[in-house]
């Protein structure tokens, strides 16, 4: 019975992503049964629309920005949890913790009425930036936790004992037997940026990131199948994005000799 639960809630999670495809590659402009015929003209028309490709290009900049950003700030806030005491740890780390918890929608209105009532800030591509780096951070913190606790703190200590100091140990030793784990929290902050829609929704100015372009299209029924076609492609992306992180964690569990549980997602 619990199979069978697991496959239908699959079923019904996954199933109208795979008509993505379906109507991507059909003739009509209607999204809807029965089919029209096979073509592959909504997919040569995103190759001529600039606004497309700017909202893209934007898109791309900001996962690009807030994947590193993330990456860095959870290096430090994963290597702190791990290695270090001190008082207030647990306190601090569940306030890194709490956008997993918090609905994006709240997020997004609180960001909103501190940049533009508080700061006075205009919206641009750096607002949705900082913000996705504070979504992304949790990610990446969860990720590089596992990273850390895989590693020996011996061999640190037995480079320390050979004459490196903290920093030069840092680079030779720590940071390549996690770099598998940062990788892993780079592809996934960037996919979690690349898709995010209702922060970016309410910060985004005059410069819209793809999703915020996405939905502005929904208004027009004629351009739903380039909808569709781009669908199937962020999909695509997505899903080589996500196993290519799976692997590299998997791959740095490996070489630390820790035996695999289960993915990080």
């Amino acid at each position: 019975m619990l199979r069978a639960y697991v496959f239908l809630f699959l079923a019904f999670l996954y199933a109208p992503i795979l008509l993505l495809p379906v109507f991507a590659f059909n003739d009509g402009t209607v999204i809807a049964f029965p089919l029209n015929g096979f073509t592959t003209r909504w997919f040569s028309e995103m190759t001529r629309s600039r606004e497309l490709h700017a909202a893209l290009a934007n898109s791309l900049t900001v996962a690009a920005a807030a994947s590193i950003l993330s990456v860095l700030l959870g290096l430090a806030a994963a290597r702190a949890n791990v290695r270090y005491r001190f008082p207030g740890k647990a306190a601090a780390m569940g306030l890194i913790m709490l956008p997993l918890v918090l609905p994006e929608i709240i997020v997004a209105t609180s960001l909103l009425v501190v940049v533009v009532r508080f700061f006075e800030w205009p919206l641009t591509l750096w607002t949705v930036t900082a913000a996705h780096v504070l979504i992304c951070t949790p990610f990446a913190v969860a990720i590089l936790n596992a990273s850390f606790q895989a590693l020996d703190p011996a061999m640190e200590e037995a480079a320390i004992d050979l004459g490196e100091n903290r920093a030069s140990t840092f680079r030779l030793i720590t940071l390549p037997l996690v770099m598998p784990g940062i990788v892993a929290a780079l592809l996934i902050s960037f996919t979690i940026s690349l898709d995010e829609f209702i922060i970016a929704f309410f910060l985004t100015g005059s410069d819209p990131t793809l999703p915020v372009y996405i939905w502005s299209l929904l208004r027009f029924p004629k351009l739903l199948p380039v909808i569709m076609a781009l669908g199937t492609i962020l999909v695509i992306l997505s899903v080589l994005i996500l196993a290519l992180a799976e692997w590299n964690r998997r791959r740095g569990l490996a070489r630390a000799g820790v035996k695999d549980t289960g993915g990080f997602l």
